[in-house]
C-alpha cells in the first residue's frame, strides 16, 4: 500500500494556483454563502448597497461640501463627485473589514476539514462585488439626474476596480491572518479603515495636494484607484504617474499580504 507522508511546509510558500482551481467550486459556494448571510433576515435587502453610499454622500455634502467649503474646489456637483469616490472606497473598506473577520467566522470549517484557507477571505471580498454593481447603477441614475455624460475614461473603470480588488485582497489577507492570532485586531481594523478614509481623496481631489507630495501620497494604493475611477466617470485630467505608483503599491500590498497569509496559515487550525 502506498504511504502518504505529511511534512510541515517550508517557511516560504508560493500560492498554488492549480490547487485553487481544483477548489473553485468551493469558492463559488463561499461567495454565495456570504451573499445570503449578508441579506438574510433584512427588510431592505440589497437596497442597503444603495442606502449606505447615498446617506454617506448626503452627510459629507452637507458637512464638508457646504459647511466646510470643499464644494468650491470641485467642478460640477459636489454630491456626484463624492458619490463617485465613495463607490470604490465603500467596496474597499467593506472588503477589508469582512475579510479580516472571515476566518474567525468560519472557524467551524477550518478546524475540521482541509481546503485552501485563502478561499475564505477572497470569497468575502468577491461577494462585495454585488453591492458594488448595485451601487454603480445608482451612480448612473445620479449622473442622469445631474446631466453628466460618461467620459472616454469610462472604459477604464474595470481596470481601476481590479486595482481596488487587489489592494483590498492584500490588506484583507494580512488582517485576516493577524486577527486569527491576535483577536484585538478586530478593533484595530475599524480604526485603521477610518483613518485610511481621510488619507484618501474621497472628499477632496488630489489637486489640493502639493505637486511635490503627490507621488509619495500615491503610495496609498487607493489614491490612484479612486482618482482614476472618478476621472473615468466625470472626466478631467489624470496623472498617470500617480496611477502607476498606486498600482505598484497595490501589487506590493497584495504580494506582502498573500505571503504572510501563506506562511502562517498552517497554524490557523490550532489557534482559531
Amino acid at each position: 500500500m502506498k504511504q502518504l507522508r505529511i511534512e510541515p511546509p517550508h517557511s516560504w510558500r508560493m500560492l498554488d494556483f492549480s490547487e485553487l482551481w481544483q477548489y473553485r467550486e468551493l469558492l463559488y459556494f463561499f461567495v454565495w454563502r456570504d451573499i445570503k448571510v449578508r441579506y438574510k433576515q433584512t427588510v431592505l435587502g440589497a437596497m442597503w448597497a444603495i442606502i449606505q453610499p447615498l446617506s454617506t454622500t448626503f452627510l459629507f455634502t452637507i458637512v464638508f461640501g457646504w459647511l466646510g467649503g470643499m464644494s468650491k474646489q470641485v467642478n460640477g456637483p459636489y454630491a456626484l463627485y463624492v458619490f463617485a469616490g465613495l463607490l470604490p472606497w465603500t467596496f474597499f473598506s467593506n472588503a477589508v473589514s469582512q475579510a479580516a473577520s472571515s476566518l474567525v467566522g468560519s472557524s467551524h470549517l477550518i478546524s475540521k476539514v482541509y481546503f485552501p484557507r485563502i478561499l475564505v477571505p477572497i470569497a468575502s471580498i468577491a461577494s462585495g462585488l454585488l453591492d458594488f454593481v448595485i451601487s454603480f447603477v445608482a451612480l448612473l441614475v445620479l449622473m442622469a439626474v445631474y446631466g453628466v455624460f460618461p467620459s472616454w475614461g469610462f472604459v477604464m473603470l474595470p481596470a481601476f476596480l481590479l486595482g481596488t480588488f487587489a489592494a483590498a485582497a492584500g490588506a484583507g489577507l494580512l488582517f485576516a491572518a493577524l486577527t486569527v492570532t491576535y483577536r484585538d485586531f478586530r478593533y484595530v481594523i475599524t480604526f485603521v479603515v477610518q483613518l485610511w478614509l481621510y488619507a484618501t481623496p474621497v472628499l477632496y481631489g488630489i489637486e489640493i495636494v502639493p505637486a511635490a507630495w503627490r507621488l509619495p501620497y500615491a503610495v496609498n494604493p487607493m489614491v490612484g484607484m479612486i482618482s482614476g475611477f472618478r476621472t473615468g466617470v466625470l472626466g478631467g485630467s489624470l496623472s498617470w504617474a500617480v496611477v502607476a505608483m498606486s498600482v505598484a503599491s497595490a501589487a506590493a500590498l497584495l504580494a506582502a499580504g498573500t505571503s504572510y497569509f501563506l506562511q502562517v496559515e498552517r497554524r490557523f487550525a490550532d489557534v482559531i
